[in-house]
């Protein structure tokens, strides 16, 4: 028999909340996370809102060696690990150094450091730039991080898959898991909101221009005009169900129930996205059919053909209106990597405290899209299973299934 793959912490830094039940708490008032950009001058650019978390103060959190060689990412990557692990009930003596992992994923790397150096390279000379530039940029440096600060020696990796890639590193973490390693960290944290790095996100042409943060990113959503980048995640604690309650866990969130990704075919293919298909194989890979799924935690992209496409798939897994669906990201925006865990851990919250939240500001859902969208309120429903998605660009598509683990 298969083991079960348990989470047993949590660890949140969000644009409306640090820490987990701050978040969560956030997240059912409807506060709002999505803001006029502080970190630097954004009135001269087609947009100027962002997710943007600005109550984190590193030197609150973190030793004095570490702040030089680490991007901010890595700042929140760290300090949300240290919350999951703290919440998990791990230390480093809990389990021998080679039993835990670190599976993660970032969609932008080190973004404001590594441009901080090359202004320092081009204004000043190579003698200024840091020595940490050689890593800190790099996609795998808060699964190093992680693994260093913690003295975790297992298996361990990093993902790069856009929005999808946190969701990767989740059903990384369950094969790790799996293949005997007791316990991974694993998730993923996103940011990107220097400059140059929302200059960067604003290329992709996805991001809205409209100033109202409060109809900016609108999924599914009749007006709909493109996302808001945001900053921030979630790290979690997965581990062995046997081990976490030999161990005595302090709780089980819920069980890792099904993971499974595709890609979209080549443009002009005239074969259909594989977000579809990504569904029905997590479904499959958990032992479920689609009558067992309690919630969608939707990817959302707030663009009116990914949109359209996201509807198709669900109303053609569920049916017209079929299960109750959400994006609570309509609060802090599209967080890339970090996005996906940030959905499973306010799914696993949601099965916790038997309530769905709703979906901010969206009010015009076209009827052709045939969902049950959560809107206005949170809406109390006891939650056992739930489903997340997540697509990243160029294709990626992740689904996550989770559940109550008793």
């Amino acid at each position: 028999m298969t083991k079960r793959t348990v989470i047993t912490g949590l660890g949140v830094v969000a644009p409306n909340g640090l820490g987990t039940e701050e978040y969560w708490k956030a997240v059912l008032a409807g506060a709002n996370g999505i803001a006029e950009l502080v970190g630097f001058d954004a009135s001269r650019y087609p947009s100027r809102l962002a997710g943007e978390v600005t109550d984190f103060h590193v030197e609150d959190h973190l030793p004095d060696r570490l702040h030089a060689q680490t991007d901010v990412s890595t700042r929140f990557a760290l300090v949300a690990a240290d919350w999951a692990l703290k919440d998990a009930g791990v230390t480093k003596e809990t389990l021998p150094d080679y039993s835990m992992g670190v599976v993660t994923s970032t969609a932008q790397g080190g973004f404001a450091f590594t441009h901080n150096e090359f202004d320092k390279l081009w204004s000043k000379g190579p003698e200024f730039v840091s020595v940490y530039e050689s890593f800190a940029w790099f996609y795998a440096v808060n699964t190093g991080q992680i693994s260093i600060r913690n003295t975790m020696r297992g298996p361990s990796a990093a993902l790069v898959g856009e929005q999808a890639g946190g969701l990767d590193a989740l059903g990384h973490a369950r094969r790790t898991v799996r293949r005997g390693t007791e316990l991974v960290v694993s998730g993923g944290v996103d940011s990107a909101l220097d400059s140059w790095g929302y200059t960067a996100q604003l290329a992709g042409g996805l991001v809205s221009t409209v100033d109202d943060p409060d109809r900016a990113y609108l999924p599914f959503d009749a007006k709909a005009s493109g996302h808001v980048p945001g900053e921030g995640g979630a790290i979690l604690i997965v581990e062995d169900e046997d081990s976490a309650r030999e161990r005595l866990a302090e709780h089980i969130y819920g069980e890792l129930a099904g993971y499974a990704a595709t890609f979209d075919p080549a443009p002009g293919s005239g074969r259909p996205p594989g977000l579809r298909r990504a569904i029905e194989l997590a479904l499959a890979d958990a032992g479920i059919t689609a009558a067992d799924v309690d919630v969608v935690f939707a990817d959302a992209a707030g663009v009116p053909e990914l949109d359209r496409i996201e509807a198709e798939a669900l109303r053609g897994v569920f049916g017209a209106g079929g299960v109750p669906v959400t994006a609570p990201k309509a609060l802090t925006g599209r967080l890339a990597g970090g996005g996906g865990p940030l959905d499973v851990a306010t799914a696993l919250l949601s099965i916790r405290d038997g309530v769905v939240p709703p979906t901010a500001h969206t009010t015009e859902v076209p009827a052709e899209y045939g969902l049950d969208l959560v809107l206005d309120r949170p809406r109390e429903l006891p939650v056992r299973t739930a489903l997340v998605l997540a697509r990243g660009r160029r294709g990626f598509n992740s689904a996550v299934v989770v559940r109550r683990a008793d």
